[in-house]
C-alpha cells in the first residue's frame, strides 16, 4: 500500500515538474523570403523561440510550416533530428521539408547555395514543427552556462513543455491530430516524449494534447542496434561470408573463456577489415575521404555555409549574440545519454490507443532494419499483415509488415535503396509511405 501511495506521489510531483510553469511562448516571426530562393516563399514559414526549463533558461528554436493542403484539418507533426545535437533544419532541407538544394545550379562547396521546391515535401499533407533540441542544437541556446547541461530525460521534458506552450499560442492547432516524429538518435527521445504526453493526458492536465501516434525513421533504440544487429545485417546483405559470420558469433559469445576471446578478437579484426572501408550510413556509397570530391556528406557543407550567412540569420529572425556559429550536428554538447533503451517505453505504449510508423533504409548499416525489426517483434504484438513488398509507381519501394492488438498498431517498412536516414535518399517513396499511413491505407 505504501509503495502504491509513493508511486502516485512521485507521478504527481513528476508531472508538476514537467508541466510548470506553463507560460506563453515568445511572439513568432513570419518568414516570407530566404536567401537562395527567388521571390516570396510559396508556403507559410514561421520561426521563433520558446522558453522551457527553470526560469525559461533554455530557449528552443523552431521552424513551423503549415500544411500546403488543408492546415486546419491536416495532422500536426513535431520533427526532431538525431545526434543528439543535429539541427532540425537538416531534416527540413535534406529530408522532408519543402526546400531542397538545387545541386545542378551550384557546386557542392558553394558559399551561396540556391534552393528549389521539393515535390515530395511532407508539408504537402502535414503541419510540421521542426524543433532544434536539445539545448545547444542548431539555433537553440541557454541564458546561462548551467542551462546547457542536458540529458535524454531532461530534453524529452523540455520538448513536452515546448509543445504545450506552443499550442497555447497556436490554439487553432489544438484539435489537429498530433504525431511526434524523428529519426536516428531520436529513437531514444520520441518514445519518452510520447509517454510524457500520454501520462499528462491520463492525469487530466489541461489542455489535453490530441496525441494519435509517433513516427520513427532509422531509430536508435538500444545498444544492440549498433552491435549484434550490425553483424547480422552485414551477413544478410552479403558483406560478410557465412564462415566469418558463424565463427564470430561462436567465438564472441559473452560466455566464452579467455582462449575463445582471443579468437573473438581475431574475428572482429577480420570483420573490421571487411566493413570499415564502407560508408555505414549507406553501404553502397563511398565514404567521404576529403573535402575535394563529392560524397553524400558533401551536401552538409552547403547547409552550414547557408546557415552561417548573416543575411540568412536576419531572414530567420535569429537573436543576435546567442549562437556564434551554426553547426549541423553539435558534438560538443554537455549531454548525458541516460536512457539506455527505449524498448520499455514502446512496450508501455502498446497498451495505449496509439499508432506508430517505423521505417528504415535497407542500405543503412549504422542502425540496421534487422535490429529494429527484432525489437518490434519482441513487443509481442500480433502480426496483422504479413511481410510483403510495397510499391510506388509500379516499382518495389521496400517491404512492410504490420503488428496490432486492440489498441496499438505499428507499421514497419523498409525503404529500398535508402540509407541513414531514408528520406535523405528516397524522398518520393517516403512521402508516399507517409501519405498512405496517414490515410490508414495499406502501404
Amino acid at each position: 500500500m505504501g509503495n502504491t501511495v509513493s508511486h502516485k506521489l512521485f507521478t504527481i510531483l513528476y508531472l508538476l515538474h514537467i508541466l510548470t510553469p506553463i507560460l506563453h511562448a515568445a511572439s513568432p516571426k513570419i518568414v516570407k523570403s530566404v536567401p537562395g530562393f527567388p521571390g516570396i516563399l510559396p508556403f507559410y514559414l514561421e520561426t521563433g523561440y520558446v522558453g522551457v526549463g527553470d526560469n525559461e533558461e533554455v530557449q528552443l528554436f523552431y521552424y513551423f510550416i503549415k500544411s500546403e493542403r488543408d492546415y486546419e484539418r491536416d495532422p500536426l507533426m513535431v520533427w526532431l533530428t538525431g545526434g543528439p545535437g543535429c539541427s532540425a533544419l537538416s531534416g527540413l532541407v535534406l529530408e522532408i521539408g519543402p526546400l531542397i538544394f538545387n545541386t545542378s545550379a551550384c557546386n557542392w562547396h558553394s558559399e551561396a547555395p540556391t534552393f528549389q521546391l521539393n515535390p515530395s515535401s511532407w508539408t504537402k499533407i502535414a503541419n510540421i514543427i521542426f524543433l532544434d533540441s536539445p539545448v545547444g542544437t542548431g539555433f537553440s541556446y541557454a541564458t546561462n552556462p548551467e542551462g546547457y547541461y542536458s540529458d535524454d530525460i531532461t530534453s524529452s521534458r523540455h520538448i513536452y513543455q515546448f509543445l504545450r506552450k506552443w499550442l497555447m499560442d497556436h490554439d487553432g492547432f489544438m484539435n489537429n491530430l498530433l504525431f511526434i516524429s524523428g529519426d536516428s538518435y531520436c529513437g531514444k527521445i520520441v518514445p519518452v516524449v510520447v509517454q510524457d504526453i500520454s501520462n499528462g493526458n491520463k492525469a487530466g492536465f489541461q489542455p489535453l494534447l490530441n496525441l494519435q501516434g509517433y513516427i520513427l525513421g532509422n531509430p536508435f533504440t538500444w545498444k544492440f542496434d549498433s552491435k549484434q544487429s550490425k553483424l547480422d545485417y552485414a551477413h544478410r546483405v552479403s558483406l560478410l561470408s557465412d564462415d566469418l559470420y558463424e565463427s564470430t558469433r561462436l567465438n564472441c559469445d559473452d560466455s566464452n573463456d579467455d582462449v575463445d576471446n582471443v579468437k573473438c578478437a581475431l574475428n572482429l579484426q577480420t570483420v573490421s577489415y571487411n566493413l570499415d572501408p564502407l560508408f555505414d550510413a549507406h553501404v553502397l556509397r563511398p565514404k567521404c575521404v576529403s573535402h575535394q570530391t563529392w560524397c553524400q556528406e558533401s551536401i552538409y557543407y552547403l547547409l552550414e555555409n547557408w546557415s552561417n550567412d548573416i543575411q540568412v540569420r536576419a531572414a530567420l529572425h535569429i537573436r543576435e549574440g546567442t549562437k556564434s556559429s551554426w553547426i549541423r550536428c553539435n558534438k560538443t554538447l554537455a549531454y548525458e545519454n541516460n536512457v539506455e533503451s527505449t524498448f520499455g517505453y514502446h512496450q508501455n505504449l502498446t497498451q495505449d490507443y496509439i499508432r506508430a510508423l517505423i521505417y528504415s533504409g535497407d542500405q543503412d548499416m549504422k542502425v540496421s532494419y534487422v535490429g529494429t525489426l527484432e525489437w518490434i517483434n519482441m513487443l509481442n504484438v500480433s502480426i496483422s499483415e504479413d511481410w510483403r513488398p510495397w510499391f510506388v509507381n509500379g516499382q518495389v519501394a521496400g517491404y512492410t509488415t504490420k503488428f496490432s492488438n486492440d489498441k496499438y498498431h505499428v507499421t514497419f517498412a523498409t525503404v529500398k535503396g535508402a540509407g541513414h536516414t531514408a528520406p535523405e535518399y528516397k524522398r518520393s517513396e517516403c512521402f508516399t509511405m507517409l501519405l498512405k499511413w496517414f490515410a490508414m491505407l495499406p502501404l
